[in-house]
């Protein structure tokens, strides 16, 4: 029986909160760490995004502490996070959201 690694059960965690993250709202990745009971594991929720792909996971929705999308190269296409939040409703400017306190979403408070 093959055994897991932390990091891959953290990771499940990080995509079970991620697909809770309402249309419309944006989350940090310092924020589900913490949610998670990991707050200085930002950094590992980076990671858990970067490896989302093909797993049905918003992992545009989370952005870093002030609202920048420091995660969109991990996007195929040059502006595909940015244009998936548009298209949800979020407006962005030069790589940043704009209504980045109205629209953020914390799990802490809201689940």
């Amino acid at each position: 029986m093959e055994q897991k690694k932390s990091s891959d059960n953290f990771f499940e965690k990080v995509y079970d909160v991620a697909r809770l993250i309402p249309y419309g709202r944006v989350t940090s990745y310092g924020t589900i760490a913490k949610y998670l009971g990991a707050a200085r594991s930002a950094r590992m929720v980076g990671w858990a995004m970067n490896n989302s792909s093909g797993k049905d996971i918003p992992a545009h929705r989370v952005v870093n502490r002030v609202g920048l999308l420091t995660g969109k190269h991990h996007f195929d296409g040059t502006n595909l996070m940015q244009q998936l939040l548009e298209s949800e409703g979020v407006e962005v400017v030069d790589n940043k959201i704009q209504n980045f306190k109205e629209i953020f979403w914390d799990p802490a408070i809201e689940l």
